[in-house]
């Protein structure tokens, strides 16, 4: 049997700096014991994004606190941990160096093991934290720079359907936000804009829409907006509003096909009539019995509540469970990251040596054909 098992977990890829504690029981049940998340939003809003040199100082000059603060409020010392997880990619490089060095420098004070964590997935495996779903499910990762429909088999197990071959939606959102004079983060003031706005003013287009293959595009959609733009310029607030409506309609509606045919492949691939899953970290051909298989979204871009409206809608149609992780574990944060190490333990994985080395892309299908937002390097990345 699985012992229990407690983690410290670092999370440092991007503009948040992060720590947190988390423990997970012999049946596999998880406890947050603490969870600290210091945004960077102010240092880089007045720049339209995240500048990777200002992330960087602001994770050297915070982390060390936070990971005292998540001690404290666990109310344990290093000696209580089993390990230590910090995000080792993909990511920004500075941040990756800053949460990284800092984990194996604790692991070899502290005499723990050190587990270098890939962040997307962290958000991979937080539906299990959240919601004890079983192996195998499937997962819209919408994450930074990273769209990808990807297939969860188990721990370590993961088979890329679809990816973006162009911009990624957070991409789109933030850059049709910018091009509209919104600030930044670009997805939450869209989907602010839209909720005053006529969503059938601009008939863009849906990319990819009606095509067999599970990728998404975004880049033409974006150009539509720009144009659009363009054609009405000056912008009036309801200009702006019904063009975000219009934006986020033709997101919607993408997903809805690019989705429901994941769904269907994976009706395909797994049978109504599943059979029994193994341990809850063990190999599984499908879900429980008796449980439906499962969707799950994760990332930043999930917190879109008509998105996820979509996404529960084609889930209720097509039979399936729609998980969505609260909102505080669908951005970045240590939790999962903690969490993912606990499941890396649980197998009996081995820990990471201290010579580990981040990795600014860092694909969970290593054996997929290398494209935008695959998250590996090559020509095309």
């Amino acid at each position: 049997m699985v012992p229990f098992l407690r983690i410290l977990g670092i999370e440092t890829s991007c503009d948040e700096t992060a720590a947190a504690v988390v423990e997970r029981d012999a049946e596999g049940r998880s406890n947050v014991l603490s969870d600290v998340v210091l945004s960077q939003l102010d240092e880089h809003s007045a720049y339209g994004g995240v500048v990777p040199e200002i992330a960087a100082r602001a994770h050297v000059e915070a982390l060390d606190e936070l990971i005292e603060e998540a001690l404290k409020r666990a109310n344990v010392s290093l000696n209580d941990v089993d390990a230590i997880a910090a995000t080792s990619g993909p990511g920004l490089i500075g941040g990756l160096l800053v949460g990284l060095m800092t984990g194996k420098a604790i692991a070899r004070a502290a005499g723990k093991p050190l587990y270098a964590i890939n962040h997307l997935e962290g958000h991979a495996l937080t539906a299990r934290l959240t919601d004890g779903l079983s192996f195998p499910y499937l997962m819209l990762l919408v994450s930074g720079g990273h769209t990808q429909l990807i297939l969860v088999r188990g721990v370590g197990q993961y088979e890329r359907w679809g990816t973006t071959i162009d911009d990624a939606l957070g991409e789109a959102f933030d850059k049709t936000a910018k091009l509209l004079g919104l600030p930044y983060p670009g997805g939450p003031a869209v989907e602010r804009m839209a909720r005053d706005g006529n969503s059938d003013r601009f008939d863009f287009p849906r990319p990819l829409v009606g095509e067999a293959r599970l990728d998404f595009s975004f880049s033409g959609l974006k150009t539509a907006v720009r144009q659009a733009a363009q054609d009405i310029a000056p912008l009036s607030d309801q200009d702006v509003a019904d063009i975000c409506a219009s934006f986020q309609k033709a997101v919607s509606r993408t997903l809805k096909d690019r989705i429901g045919r994941g769904l269907q492949r994976f009706k395909a691939e797994f049978p109504t009539t599943f059979p029994a899953t193994g341990p809850a970290t063990g190999p599984a051909t499908g879900p429980a019995t008796g449980e439906k298989p499962a969707l799950v979204v994760a990332g930043g871009v999930a917190a879109n509540l008509e998105l996820r409206g979509t996404l529960q809608a084609l889930c209720d149609k097509n039979g399936f469970r729609f998980v969505a992780p609260p909102l505080h574990l669908c951005t970045d944060n240590a939790v999962m990251i903690a969490w993912a190490g606990l499941e890396r333990m649980a197998t009996g994985a081995a820990p990471d040596t201290l010579d580990v080395q981040p990795r600014s892309r860092w694909p969970l299908d290593s054996n997929a054909e290398t494209l935008i937002g695959f998250g590996k390097r090559g020509a095309k990345a």
